[in-house]
C-alpha cells in the first residue's frame, strides 16, 4: 500500500505566551521541541494509522529566536518510509503578528516508528513520490541514515583508535592528562 505525502501533511499554529519563555524573554527551546515532537507524532500516526514513537531526532539547530507574542507555525510531512519507520520533516516558522515579518526558526527530522496495540513494530504504507522535491527529500533521508551508521561505527568504543584523534585534540579547548 502506498499513500500520497499530502494526505498526512499537518500544519499547526500557536501564539507564544509569556509562560513559554525562558529567563531572557525568548521562547524556551524545550517548549518548541515539545511542539515539534507532537506534530511529528501526529503526522506519522496519520500516515501509518498506528500509534507512533520517536526513535531519533536528527539535527536541531535553533536558527532564530522566537519572541513572546509571535505566532509559531509548524509544518510536518513524511519524507521517507522504511518498513516500520518514517522520517518526518518538521519546519518551524515564527511570525510577528503586527509587522507580518516571518522567520525560519528551525527544521528537523524525526524518525518515528509505528507500533501496534501490543507495542510491536508494524509495517507502514510506502510513499508515492510524485514531485522532484519529494524524491529529493526521500533520497536525502537515505543518505542521512547511511551517514549516521558510519558515525556510530567510527566511534564505537571497541573500534575507537585514540591515536587518530590525539593531534586534533591539541587545537581544542581540552587538556589531555592520559
Amino acid at each position: 500500500m502506498f499513500k500520497n505525502i499530502k494526505d498526512s501533511h499537518i500544519t499547526i499554529s500557536q501564539l507564544m505566551l509569556p509562560s513559554h519563555s525562558n529567563f531572557s524573554g525568548k521562547i524556551h527551546g524545550g517548549y518548541i521541541l515539545n511542539l515539534m515532537d507532537q506534530i511529528a507524532f501526529a503526522c506519522a500516526s496519520k500516515h501509518s494509522q498506528n500509534y507512533c514513537v520517536t526513535a531519533s531526532v536528527n539535527k536541531v539547530d535553533f536558527l532564530n529566536p522566537i519572541d513572546v507574542g509571535e505566532l509559531v507555525t509548524l509544518k510536518a510531512s513524511v519524507n521517507y518510509t522504511g518498513r516500520t519507520s518514517m522520517v518526518v520533516g518538521v519546519r518551524v516558522e515564527s511570525e510577528n503578528i503586527q509587522t507580518g515579518e516571518k522567520k525560519h526558526c528551525n527544521s528537523s527530522y524525526f524518525t518515528m516508528v509505528a507500533k501496534d496495540e501490543h507495542g510491536k513494530n508494524v509495517p507502514v504504507p510506502g510513499l508515492i513520490l510524485d514531485t522532484k522535491e519529494s524524491v529529493r527529500r526521500f533520497a536525502r533521508s537515505i543518505v542521512r541514515q547511511e551517514q549516521s551508521k558510519k558515525r556510530s561505527n567510527r566511534f564505537k568504543a571497541s573500534e575507537f583508535k585514540i591515536e587518530e584523534h590525539l593531534e586534533v585534540m591539541k587545537t581544542q579547548n581540552a587538556k589531555l592528562e592520559l
